[in-house]
């Protein structure tokens, strides 16, 4: 989604929001916030992500799943 001005923390006007889990649990996710900017969570873990590109943005996220995964 496209936003009028960017999220504090966040260079562009993008919101994003990406989940990989089970039953509601969220395993891997990537997302903004306006509190926390841009950030990911993989399992109990957060920690704050850099944007460069929507491709990037997605291999990162699916890098992530598979690792997880085992793949």
């Amino acid at each position: 989604m496209a936003l009028a001005d960017p999220i504090s923390g966040s260079s562009h006007r993008l919101k994003y929001s990406l989940f990989h889990g089970v039953l509601s649990k969220r395993l891997v996710g990537y997302d903004t916030e306006r509190s926390k900017g841009e950030h990911r969570h993989v399992e109990d873990r957060q920690e704050q992500y850099r944007f460069r590109t929507v491709e990037e943005l997605v291999s990162d996220f699916l890098a992530d799943v598979r690792r997880l995964r085992g793949e």
